[in-house]
């Protein structure tokens, strides 16, 4: 029997909406996945299947048409994912839009957007990252400059998840380029209909081949003055450096999960893999390896499970978010490729799932802020 990576945040309401969860998974989205991978994105029908059994926006208060849960309920849908390893879904970047409109939003703006994100009719996506710019927000080079009706954006974006679905982009942009941080806002930008923005191709990449993730162009893109998060100016740093905690602590939840996934793939398959007439499992580096995984594993439960309950509390500060991600994403990639050693000549196959697990594990020390970032955020802490 292997051993239970026990959850100290779960409880019986949660397990069986964890349920729920995975028959969407199981019936909804894992039989496409193949196709998906070959098209490069999941399509429209199952993020609106997905918001009418109430998996979206799970933590957004009822009152905005949310479900009124908490944090554990998003963790649990993107944990059942990563330990499946279908990626093309990408609900945490969704819920880190619906977080900015809820938490730095006006009343007008968390309306009219987050009820229709939830029910999956507005796919989110976060523009930030520019050619050039990598980690640097502050020299972001997309303007939006002041109409007599609004604000006019120009210039363009790279490597946005969701992109090409997204019915709903916040754009990080330069309305004051004379100051770096004082002079970013974000603007919301409805992508239906508005002239002046297009999307490229789904990019090729090396993992996360069912995840849609384009560059957006912004050629004199106009949206109302009520499109300003917030409704004040110059607030974008503020609110991007805001909800860090949230957002690194969903990578490290879904890096821990992965190694799950892997863990339990690789002892199904060394179980059932014969090497000179028994099993490899009998092998004793075969048992030692795993038994070095799971304590790893083990080990990171407990860890990320006390910055779930901090994040819960309140209390989980930037520092400590950060050590999640990169702890996290860092353990992921040793472990998986661990795993994929036991597999052998099977595991390079891309019909094994430890194979699609070792090329989307890469990209986690490097999106949500690189490994580097991360130890200079913790140094600074120290």
């Amino acid at each position: 029997m292997a051993l239970e990576f026990k959850r100290s945040w779960s409880d019986p309401e949660l397990e069986l909406y964890r349920q729920t969860v995975v028959r969407f998974i199981d019936e909804e989205l894992a039989p496409g996945d193949e196709e998906a991978r070959k098209r490069g994105h999941v399509g429209h029908a199952v993020w609106r299947r997905a918001g009418e059994l109430g998996l979206l926006c799970a933590d957004i208060p009822d009152d905005w048409g949310g479900g009124g849960g908490d944090f554990r309920h998003e963790a649990v849908v993107y944990e059942e994912m990563a330990r499946r390893s279908l990626t093309g879904m990408n609900t945490s970047v969704h819920a880190i839009v619906a977080h900015y409109l809820l938490n730095h939003g006006t009343e007008e703006q968390k309306r009219k957007y987050l009820p229709r994100m939830a029910r999956g009719e507005l796919v989110g996506a976060i523009a930030m990252t520019e050619p050039g710019t990598g980690s640097d927000l502050q020299a972001i080079r997309t303007r939006a400059t002041r109409t007599a009706e609004g604000w006019r954006i120009d210039g363009s974006k790279t490597f946005i998840t969701n992109g090409y679905l997204a019915g709903l982009v916040l754009v990080v942009c330069k309305t004051d380029p004379a100051q770096r941080a004082r002079g970013t806002s974000i603007l919301i930008v409805e992508t239906e209909g508005a002239r002046g923005y297009s999307v490229s191709r789904v990019l090729p990449k090396m993992g996360l081949k069912a995840q849609d993730t384009s560059e957006l162009f912004f050629d004199g893109v106009e949206v109302p003055g009520q499109n300003l998060l917030g409704g004040v100016e110059g607030q974008g740093f503020y609110q991007l450096m805001s909800d860090l905690p949230y957002e690194r602590l969903i990578i490290g939840v879904m890096a821990l999960a992965a190694m799950e996934g892997a863990y339990h793939a690789t002892l199904d398959y060394v179980r059932e893999r014969q090497v000179f007439g028994k099993p490899l499992v009998e092998q004793q580096n075969t048992r030692f390896k795993l038994a070095e995984i799971a304590t790893q594993i083990m080990a990171g439960r407990a860890f990320i499970d006390q910055c779930v309950d901090r994040l819960l509390r309140g209390e989980l500060d930037t520092a400590t978010a950060s050590m999640a991600k990169l702890w996290g994403s860092e353990a992921q990639g040793r472990v998986v490729d661990e795993c994929l050693q036991l597999f052998g000549g099977y595991g390079f196959m891309d019909e094994y799932v430890i194979s699609r697990m070792y090329t989307d594990a890469r990209v986690q020390r490097i999106y949500g802020g690189t490994s580097e970032i991360m130890k200079e955020v913790i140094a600074r802490a120290l």
